[in-house]
């Protein structure tokens, strides 16, 4: 998506020479429309794929999701919570997930109301790196015994192993908007 990625090169910013900091259009100001128009690009390449509910994690996931969700008839979204609270459902499923940008582990949940089986599940989030946050909601849809039709990404870091965990986990369907082959010297290079 050339859109995205002219957004990447004028307004993202490298920290430390490899990490990606998109915070100013994606994950902490939003830019509206071009999250407009990330959801039209994820509802042309997931066409004809038959869509129940868009599944995500907290936070940064969500806006891009709900944004799509739009664009695939205004289907629900739903996503894991990093943190426990006294609104949570007690009965719900649960997934380990790694960041590597917060360097610590988070259960994230989500209530069993919420997923059922059967459903055909969409599992959307704003970067695949390692793939273990992809990975922990694609757990959750088999523990409520619903169908993963595809992992949306908006960014991948191609270099990583991400895609590859994703694949194993059974999910052939990954569309990453965006998909950067190397950040060397502070460069960002495309695939």
């Amino acid at each position: 998506m050339q859109l995205l990625k002219d957004k990447i090169l004028s307004d993202g910013r490298l920290l430390d020479g490899y990490v990606l900091k998109v915070d100013n259009f994606l994950n902490h100001q939003l830019d509206v429309a071009l999250l407009d128009a990330m959801g039209a690009e994820f509802a042309r390449r997931f066409a004809g794929v038959k869509v129940d509910k868009i599944l995500t994690v907290e936070a940064s996931g969500i806006a891009v999701a709900v944004m799509a969700a739009r664009h695939f008839g205004n289907v629900p979204v739903v996503f894991a919570k990093k943190t426990e609270s006294l609104t949570l459902d007690q009965d719900a499923y649960e997934s380990d997930v790694y960041s590597f940008t917060k360097q610590k582990t988070y259960r994230v949940r989500v209530s069993r109301r919420y997923l059922a089986p059967g459903e055909n599940v969409l599992v959307l989030d704003d970067f695949l790196a390692n793939g273990h946050a992809a990975c922990g909601l694609i757990d959750i849809v088999h523990q409520a015994q619903a169908e993963v039709v595809g992992v949306g990404i908006v960014i991948e870091k191609g270099f990583q192993s991400g895609r590859k965990l994703i694949e194993e986990a059974g999910v052939t369907r990954v569309e990453s908007l965006a998909i950067l082959s190397s950040i060397a010297d502070g460069k960002i290079a495309f695939a």
